[in-house]
């Protein structure tokens, strides 16, 4: 299994207003869904902010994401391991397979590979 991309996630109301701050620095929409939008990097695409309002099928929203190459073998190892799952593995109609794992500081971790 291999990391693609990590990405914070910030909770906010303010979807506009940190559109343009995050902008002051370079960063340009590249998805919005209504309830998460992500910024990219033009020169560095992969580096990447999210400002989500809630989660749309998730009971909490997480605080960062983890693409990887394998979400199923990313799911089985943290089950293997202990973890606690927040949100268990499933396909999501925005096209990518994910999960929620809590890390050992609290944080709510998304894993996730597109479809």
């Amino acid at each position: 299994m291999a990391v693609r991309r990590v990405m914070p996630i910030i909770r906010s109301e303010a979807v506009r207003e940190s559109r343009a701050f995050y902008g002051l620095l370079g960063f340009e929409e590249v998805m919005n869904h209504g309830w998460i939008m992500t910024l990219a990097s033009p020169s560095t695409p992969a580096a990447q902010i999210s400002v989500m309002t809630s989660d749309k099928s998730a009971p909490v929203s997480p605080d960062m994401s983890i693409e990887v190459d394998d979400v199923d073998a990313a799911y089985a190892v943290m089950r293997e391991s202990g973890a606690e799952i927040v949100h268990p593995l499933q396909d999501e109609e925005w096209g990518v397979r994910r999960f929620f794992v809590r890390d050992p500081s609290g944080r709510v971790v998304n894993v996730l590979s597109h479809r």
